[in-house]
């Protein structure tokens, strides 16, 4: 596991549940502000226990990808009270969550 894999997995641990963080704000938290593609890649295939990938969104509340699976991505986030439309997170700004709140 590379360094910046084990900070993106340990940033995506913080996240509380009924809250969300887009793959842009989890490279900031892990020291590389500009990788939220390298982000995305690896909430892709993400199968780290106790890590809840489903809370990472894009940008904007956009739901991104989860793995090929985003009725399960929706299930997970309605699951913790999150609402969720077709493809975007609804009140994004309301529940986006920072290291600082």
């Amino acid at each position: 596991m590379t360094p910046f894999r084990r900070r993106v997995l340990f940033a995506v641990r913080r996240i509380p549940s009924g809250r969300v963080a887009t793959y842009g704000d989890i490279a900031r938290l892990a020291g590389e502000p500009r990788a939220w593609r390298a982000v995305g890649n690896i909430m892709r295939n993400c199968d780290e226990p106790g890590t809840p990938c489903h809370r990472v969104i894009g940008a904007g509340g956009a739901l991104g990808g989860y793995g090929g699976n985003l009725q399960l991505k929706r299930e997970l986030l309605r699951a913790e009270g999150i609402e969720v439309g077709v493809a975007r997170v609804r009140g994004f700004a309301r529940i986006r969550w920072s290291a600082e709140s």
